[in-house]
């Protein structure tokens, strides 16, 4: 099969999302200019640079509570600051919870009844018991074409990594199984990895 996505691809569901996967999940945390709080699931999330380490994600939807986007990038562009937390396995049904299209003055945190933490380079609250928390300061937003598509990059100011997720000066992914998503409203979760070696290792 092949088909143009200005043509449509005829199938009862879009196949993009299942193609490109898995991808990782960014739980993004942010506060708004009024104080408020807010944590939201973002799978096209990814890192974009080792020096200085840099991630993004992007928004694709829009609340009519906020003028062409979502919570998150609306308050991004007030406050400057996020925060990625890593979402295990364990934490699939809280992190699911989060991902609804709440009004803006619902704190997803307290409605998930999800353990704050403050961040330390930003003024942000985190997930506390994240496998792993990226505290980011806002580079660059970049309005992508279609409507409310926007692409949000930050330099990473600070990291946390739960303890136990260290083994040998390492953070080993095996002692929490990130959390990936899919196609459609599928999810995997990683148990199995293995190491290669490059030629010019």
């Amino acid at each position: 099969m092949f088909y143009e996505p200005k043509n449509g691809h005829g199938l009862p569901h879009n196949p993009f999302n299942a193609i490109v996967s898995p991808r990782p999940i960014g739980w993004i945390a942010t506060r708004g200019a009024d104080g408020r709080d807010n944590l939201a699931p973002y799978s096209f999330f990814n890192a974009v640079a080792y020096v200085p380490p840099q991630v993004m994600f992007s928004s694709t939807s829009t609340k009519a509570d906020r003028d062409g986007t979502k919570d998150s990038v609306a308050n991004i562009r007030e406050t400057g600051v996020f925060a990625v937390n890593i979402v295990e396995f364990a934490a699939r049904d809280i992190m699911n919870k989060t991902s609804g299209t709440w009004d803006r003055e619902i704190d997803e945190f307290a409605l998930a009844d999800i353990e704050k933490a403050q961040c330390e380079t930003i003024a942000c609250a985190r997930v506390a018991n994240a496998p792993a928390t990226l505290e980011c300061t806002l580079t660059k937003i970049v309005e992508l074409p279609g409507e409310a598509n926007f692409a949000v990059f930050g330099e990473v100011t600070g990291v946390h990594m739960r303890d136990n997720c260290l083994v040998d000066g390492m953070f080993d992914v095996r002692r929490f199984n990130p959390l990936t998503r899919l196609g459609y409203r599928d999810y995997s979760v990683i148990r199995e990895v293995f190491s290669l070696e490059r030629p010019d290792d």
